[in-house]
């Protein structure tokens, strides 16, 4: 199932199962087909996101770091990273707070 999400604040956006899934967790939200984001959540949605991405890009340079210490090829980075796949959604969840509007899915 595609997710969309919505608001009258931010055009549409639109994420692939998969990582719907993962920002959904990052929030704490259930990955229902349906969902609502107030805007009183939309800061520390904003903060949860950007600690998931500096704490995947930490785990990231740490396997890297720790593959050259061993003498190997460190691990390579990957295609889209978790930064590039949130940074729409960390602007529509800021857009809409400061219009104060929900963000929903599935409705």
């Amino acid at each position: 199932m595609i997710y969309k999400f919505k608001s009258k604040a931010a055009g549409d956006l639109i994420f692939l199962p998969d990582t719907a899934r993962q920002v959904l967790s990052i929030l704490g939200k259930p990955d229902a087909a349906q969902g609502i984001i107030e805007p009183a959540a939309m800061a520390a949605a904003v903060q949860a996101l950007q600690a998931a991405v500096a704490q995947a890009e930490q785990a990231h340079a740490q396997a890297a770091d720790e593959a050259r210490a061993r003498g190997e090829k460190p691990p390579p980075k990957p295609t889209v990273a978790l930064r590039q796949r949130v940074q729409p959604f960390i602007a529509m969840l800021e857009r809409c707070e400061r219009a104060q509007q929900p963000i929903v899915w599935g409705v």
